[in-house]
């Protein structure tokens, strides 16, 4: 057994039973569906809450609950405040000690990322686990709703949810009948990566009127061969990179002269984070998205 483990134990105890007796026996108020479809509860609205990944604190921020964030995982850099946050672990390491330190009456985890076994062993304790799994833009705009619901930032929530629904439905009547343009989009060089149908990134091309040339791919982010894109045929291949980064992202291709998207100069280098973290700066990403997607078909 860790050290580890044998120093948590008193730990684990003592908030147990701090926590027993620290509740009232009133009827909670504030509910929310997660995403292993568990009711959870509160008393009251949380004012300490620990997030377990970068798009839950984004998330968290935009429910207006920016100021009850007392520690959050690594990685978490959006809005700027929360890059100063205590950190607490990463998707391959909770810190489970910190976390117990935080005194969290919720703790906010991503279901793709976090260690299940660890954190029932907080919610063992009597600590609050919120689950989140955004796998479309709906879910976006209920976490926003839900978590402003936990943290008592309601009537902003909603209201940020519905402009973010609202901004994406005027995306796809504007784009609703462009010209569809054949689209790879590379998630990474190496191994080579991309996105099928049922990603965020796809559902987002889609909104531009964009074709996703792997959309029937079986795997969420499906690897794929060179050869199985230069027989797609792609019109634009996307992909996201850092600024610094830009021109290298896509160089790999330029070596392909009559790959459509090369020959008509469609190799796209988006901002990274607003495509690829489910968060509410995915309109700010289609937006771009679709304005570089309709420059590309002017070049076709």
């Amino acid at each position: 057994m860790s050290r580890a483990v044998v120093w948590l134990r008193p730990v684990f105890a003592a908030i147990a039973i701090a926590l027993s007796g620290a509740m009232p026996a009133v009827a909670a108020d504030r509910c929310a569906t997660d995403a292993l479809d568990r009711n959870v509860c509160l008393p009251a609205p949380a004012r300490r809450v620990v997030s377990l990944s970068p798009g839950a604190t984004e998330l968290l921020y935009s429910a207006g609950a920016g100021d009850a964030v007392v520690a959050a995982s690594a990685w978490s850099d959006y809005p700027p405040p929360a890059r100063d946050l205590p950190r607490v672990g990463d998707a391959n390491r909770l810190d489970l000690e910190a976390i117990v330190a935080a005194r969290p009456d919720l703790i906010v985890a991503w279901t793709d990322g976090n260690s299940r076994s660890q954190l029932e062993r907080l919610s063992d304790l009597g600590l609050t686990v919120f689950w989140l799994t955004p796998r479309t833009f709906d879910d976006i705009a209920r976490a926003v709703v839900d978590l402003g619901q936990l943290t008592g930032h309601d009537a902003l929530a909603r209201d940020r949810a519905n402009r973010f629904l609202a901004g994406l439905a005027a995306l796809r009547d504007r784009y609703r009948n462009a010209r569809p343009v054949r689209v790879f989009y590379q998630i990474w060089d190496e191994p080579l990566m991309t996105v099928n149908r049922d990603e965020l990134i796809s559902k987002s091309l889609a909104l531009c009127g964009a074709v996703n040339v792997f959309a029937d791919a079986d795997r969420l982010v499906p690897r794929v061969s060179r050869e199985s894109v230069l027989l797609a045929r792609p019109e634009a291949i996307l992909t996201a990179a850092p600024e610094t980064d830009a021109e290298r992202a896509l160089a790999a291709w330029r070596a392909f002269p009559d790959l459509p998207a090369v020959a008509h100069d469609n190799l796209l280098v988006l901002p990274p984070d607003r495509l690829q973290r489910p968060t509410l700066r995915m309109l700010d990403g289609a937006r771009d998205l679709c304005l570089r997607l309709e420059a590309a078909r002017g070049r076709l």
